[in-house]
């Protein structure tokens, strides 16, 4: 462990070091996942670069050599177990085993390396702004520089659709993906998806953006015919009265109230592969209980109340969906982080069997524990259309 550090503070001081990785967490569920370590300099100044991968965001930051040595001292082997320096010269790797026993692997470079120095990289971006539609929409200028105050909206494109691709590397499609995006609205996350999947998937992309308001509609179907986007196109309907054709993955993003559960709905009868909501707000649920007039230590303070309904109203939606064959998760939705509703709920269709009995207690007993009388998806789950389906 001490020649490993001395090589590091070596490395530190004379200027040798190329990079460095910290691995294997001791906690697995530990949220940071590794530190990526680079020299960088800073207005002439020699400084060290860290990025903490975390398992939903990276943080950045700098230090000098002396913080960097303290730093990584009270990593390892406290928080990683591996630490890997790679040097001008040689490679060293530092393993720590389940005993907390050291080793240390040294390997000569062979071959020339050398050191990059530049910390404003650009960064390799999933969506790529120089493509007419965004300065049509209103985020770049003409020549594809993202405008300053829509680098925030931007940087939120695009962790949508990592979040988005990522839910969908793991589902089975055929040669084509039929997309309902509802309550598409200014269209934004819609191009994103769209321009994103007909780049990096093989097959056939039928988008689809359903928004009620007849000037988006208007305005977002003149872009895509200047930009001569195939299979893609822009509906006037509301989530609840919209007919798909082919419908593999259903998208509904702060739908409001119960938009979301009319999302869901369109989605569970259609026989979508896959359905990913989230949530806006959670009124339905908030007079259900207030209505009962039933409230403990938690629900008597409205800020508790509201918060409760939200998780009750969401908990239903993804019970509701096992109910309906789907595996469900619900995650935070990291890209809208400046915002309380970052919820999504996502739903893959599954073959698995469903214990329905099972499941219709837990939405049930939910209700009896809250006083709920309805809640608008599992309601109208049971409309003549919907049980036929069912069954």
């Amino acid at each position: 462990m001490e020649n490993f550090f001395e090589k590091l503070n070596a490395s530190l001081l004379d200027g040798s070091m190329v990079k460095m990785t910290l691995s294997k967490p001791v906690d697995r569920n530990n949220e940071l996942r590794n530190v990526y370590v680079k020299p960088v300099l800073l207005k002439n100044n020699k400084m060290f670069q860290f990025v903490f991968r975390y398992e939903r965001r990276d943080e950045t930051k700098n230090y000098d050599a002396v913080q960097t040595m303290e730093l990584i001292k009270s990593l390892v082997p406290e928080v990683f177990q591996n630490v890997s320096l790679f040097t001008i010269s040689e490679d060293i790797t530092l393993l720590i085993n389940k005993k907390g026993k050291p080793s240390l692997v040294r390997k000569p470079v062979k071959e020339q390396r050398t050191q990059d120095l530049n910390h404003d990289h650009e960064k390799a971006r999933l969506i790529d702004p120089t493509k007419p539609w965004w300065f049509l929409l209103g985020l770049t200028t003409r020549e594809g520089k993202v405008l300053a105050d829509m680098q925030h909206k931007f940087k939120q494109i695009c962790k949508y659709v990592e979040i988005v691709d990522g839910v969908m590397k793991n589902v089975k499609f055929g040669d084509e993906i039929h997309i309902a995006d509802m309550g598409a609205g200014k269209g934004y996350l819609t191009f994103a998806l769209y321009e994103y999947l007909t780049s990096k998937y093989n097959r056939r992309i039928v988008m689809e953006g359903v928004e009620i308001r007849q000037d988006l509609v208007l305005k977002i179907n003149d872009i895509i015919g200047k930009c001569g986007l195939k299979d893609f196109r822009f509906v006037e309907n509301s989530i609840e009265d919209y007919i798909p054709g082919k419908l593999d993955v259903l998208i509904a993003l702060h739908a409001c109230d119960t938009a979301t559960d009319d999302a869901i709905l369109k989605g569970v009868r259609n026989n979508a592969k896959l359905i990913i909501c989230a949530p806006c707000c959670h009124k339905q649920i908030r007079r259900e209980m207030e209505k009962s007039g039933r409230t403990d230590a938690i629900t008597r303070f409205g800020i508790f109340l509201e918060r409760q309904a939200a998780m009750i109203t969401d908990a239903v939606r993804a019970l509701v969906m096992e109910y309906c064959g789907y595996k469900t998760n619900v995650m935070e939705f990291i890209e809208m982080e400046d915002t309380p509703k970052n919820v999504l709920l996502v739903g893959k269709k599954s073959d698995t069997p469903v214990d329905k009995v099972a499941v219709s207690k837990q939405i049930n007993d939910l209700f009896g524990q809250y006083g709920i009388g309805e809640h608008y998806l599992w309601r109208n789950l049971w409309t003549n259309h919907a049980r036929s389906v069912m069954q």
